[in-house]
């Protein structure tokens, strides 16, 4: 068995070079490239209009490393005294370590749900939040906190560029590659994935045995079809890695 990591580089090939080191066979093919937003100027005067109290929301490693980029580049900082909320454990980390102030971050399942649960987003009336993500993506986020009351805007600090790839050179190579087990951290890769092999291999491509970050993604491709799903609890190359070490063989 071969197992397909979709991740975008280099996240992509430190977990295949992880994964055949001990002797489980790994491919890399990112789906997609990561770069800066295109209204990332926005930061700034967005982060500006905050005040003492308010929420800064980072949904992703990459909206934080985008953000701390951007805010050095224009001699910024990260301002004092918000309550800074995380998407995951590697998130928290990247944001802690460039804001230099405590991160809040949902323990046991990364998720959108499992952040609303935080009680420092209980009584949120009236406060401004801010939500760092991707071009796209957890709008549960959004419509829950407007529903709680908060003023809540978004920056889009990175956006993902789909990568455009020959499907069905692709499915024939995996194919004699022995591909059957997948490794998406997102649910738009998944759907891409998903959209992106034709009709006649998708019994293949449902069987494969596939290993997502949430329970959310899972469900998803439950919907798709998919009829081997294996739920990991992180987006992390580390916990990934400690998983399939365990589930595949």
């Amino acid at each position: 068995m071969t197992v397909l990591i979709t991740r975008p580089a280099p996240e992509c090939d430190q977990l295949a070079a992880q994964l055949n080191q001990v002797a489980i066979s790994a491919i890399a093919q990112p789906l997609l490239e990561v770069q800066q937003g295109k209204h990332i100027n926005r930061l700034i005067e967005q982060i500006q209009q905050l005040q003492q109290g308010d929420y800064i929301i980072a949904v992703s490693y990459h909206a934080v490393r985008f953000a701390t980029d951007y805010l050095i580049s224009q001699g910024a900082e990260w301002p004092k005294n918000m309550h800074y909320i995380a998407v995951g454990d590697k998130t928290a980390a990247s944001l802690t370590q460039a804001c230099q102030q405590p991160v809040s971050s949902p323990t046991g399942s990364h998720d959108s749900e499992a952040l609303l649960a935080l009680p420092e987003l209980a009584n949120i009336c009236q406060r401004r939040v801010l939500i760092l993500r991707g071009n796209g993506g957890r709008e549960l986020i959004y419509q829950a906190l407007t529903a709680r009351h908060a003023q809540v805007s978004y920056c889009e600090t990175y956006q993902r560029c789909w990568l455009t790839l020959d499907a069905t050179q692709l499915v024939q190579q995996w194919q004699q590659q022995q591909i059957q087990a997948l490794v998406v951290t997102s649910s738009e890769q998944l759907i891409y994935l998903t959209g992106l092999i034709p009709t006649e291999d998708l019994t293949w491509l449902y069987n494969c045995h596939l290993f997502v970050p949430s329970q959310r993604i899972a469900d998803q491709a439950l919907t798709l079809g998919y009829r081997h799903i294996s739920t990991v609890g992180s987006a992390a190359n580390q916990a990934l890695f400690t998983f399939l070490k365990s589930n595949v063989s």
